[in-house]
This record gives C-alpha cells, sequence and structure tokens, in this order.
C-alpha cells in the first residue's frame, strides 16, 4: 500500500492525474474501472484539461463503471450514467464506455452480463474508488459477507441520506443499485483510493487503524498488492 497526503483537493487530483497519464502511456489500451460521486469531480475536470493540451488519449482504452441506481433511466439528471456523459465521457475520446443498466428489466441477467462483459475485456487494469462515510465502495455496503460479482443491492439509510440532497422533493429516490462486486475490484491490478474532506476523516482514522473490519468494506483494500491510497490533508486529519 502506498499513502499520499495532499495539501489540498486540487493537488489531490493533480496526484491522481498523473497516475492517470502514466497508465496510458504505459498501456494506451488500459481497462479503466471508474467512479461517481463529487470526490473525483476535480480529477475528471483534470484528465478533460489534460486531453484537452494534447497530453492524454484515451482513444484505445474503455471503461467500466462501478454502480447505477436501480431503477432509473440513463436520461435521469441523477443516475450516474448522466453523471458520467456531463463530468467526463462528452468531453475526451474513450473508445468505448460502460455503466450497469439502471433500466434493465432483470437485474440479475444485468449483472451476469456485465460480469461478462468485464471478463472478456482482461479485468479492470486501473480502478478508481472513493470510500463512503460508512466505509463503502462501490455500493458494496457494510456487511459480514460480500458478493464476489456485480450484484443488486439495497442500500443502506446512510447511503440513501448522504445521496438525497441531490434528489428534488417531487422525485422517487431509488433505494437500490447495481455494484461491481468485490471480486472486480479486488482483482484490479492497480487500485487508487481518493478520499477528501474533514467529513471522511473519521472513516480515514478506521480505514488506518491497520485492522480489517469486515463491517467496512474499504478495509479489504488493504490487502491489495498495489494499492495507492491519496487523501488530502482535511480527511488526514490535519
Amino acid at each position: 500500500m502506498k499513502k499520499i497526503v495532499c495539501e489540498s483537493y486540487k493537488d489531490m487530483c493533480r496526484v491522481a492525474a498523473d497516475i492517470y497519464t502514466g497508465q496510458l502511456k504505459e498501456k494506451p489500451n488500459s481497462v479503466l474501472g471508474l467512479a461517481t460521486g463529487s470526490t473525483p469531480i476535480g480529477l475528471y475536470k483534470e484528465l478533460i484539461r489534460r486531453y484537452e493540451a494534447g497530453e492524454l488519449d484515451f482513444s484505445n482504452a474503455q471503461s467500466f463503471n462501478l454502480d447505477e441506481y436501480y431503477p432509473i433511466d440513463s436520461t435521469h439528471h441523477q443516475s450516474y450514467a448522466y453523471f458520467m456523459n456531463e463530468q467526463l465521457f462528452d468531453k475526451i475520446n474513450l473508445s468505448k464506455t460502460q455503466i450497469p443498466s439502471g433500466a434493465a428489466t432483470d437485474p440479475m441477467a444485468e449483472c451476469a452480463r456485465y460480469d461478462e462483459e468485464i471478463c472478456k475485456a482482461g479485468g479492470i487494469d486501473l480502478m478508481l474508488l472513493g470510500i463512503g462515510h460508512n466505509g463503502h465502495i462501490g455500493f458494496n455496503e457494510p456487511a459480514t459477507s460480500y458478493h464476489v460479482g456485480a450484484h443488486l443491492v439495497s442500500l443502506t439509510e446512510s447511503s440513501i441520506n448522504a445521496n438525497s440532497r441531490f434528489f428534488g422533493a417531487d422525485e422517487k429516490q431509488p433505494t437500490e443499485a447495481l455494484t461491481m462486486g468485490i471480486g472486480h475490484i479486488f482483482s484490479a491490478k492497480k487500485i487508487i483510493l481518493l478520499i477528501s474532506g474533514a467529513a471522511k476523516a473519521e472513516i480515514t482514522r478506521k480505514l488506518f487503524e491497520g485492522m480489517i473490519h469486515t463491517d467496512v468494506p474499504a478495509c479489504l483494500l488493504l490487502l491489495h498488492p498495489n494499492l495507492t491510497i491519496i487523501v488530502d490533508k482535511e480527511a488526514n486529519g490535519e
């Protein structure tokens, strides 16, 4: 495990972008695992800037996103498909992007399809993760046992509350999601975990206690052979 403490959120995003730059130069046809949420937005802006400056080329790469609400249409302004198009996909030349379909009529079949597509691509080369306040990664919520493959999950009250601010009073907020399982995340060749802000200081402290907590999914990442955790000083408790 490598831990990098940055002075600011902006510095954290720059350091993460450096890793992406190195990855794509080393392997232009990389398979990228991508995340949504507020944490990676700054990273995506920096990747777009480098692409527009001619410093990055995504034309031979492809991506798989971690998760999607269920049920939700990809055109809904709070779907993760919509988020990724707005924040990244529409602004770079990534050759192929995949996100679990929140509109699938059979969520179990969609999970099986997604697993198959990841396997056909050869697995994830570089996986980007954030961490929830309760330690979840993707939508793998705190539990005593975890799914290896993609699956339909009931969101915890903590996760629902954390995301409720994005939905209007007249909108029905999904209480379920489709998410990659721990297996595909853990089998990624490299993992970047981004942690930002004072609100994440407590879960960051728990993550670095040196213990594997079965009720904190992110702790399992400490066992990964190529994990880089990039944290700003606020999240690091400084």
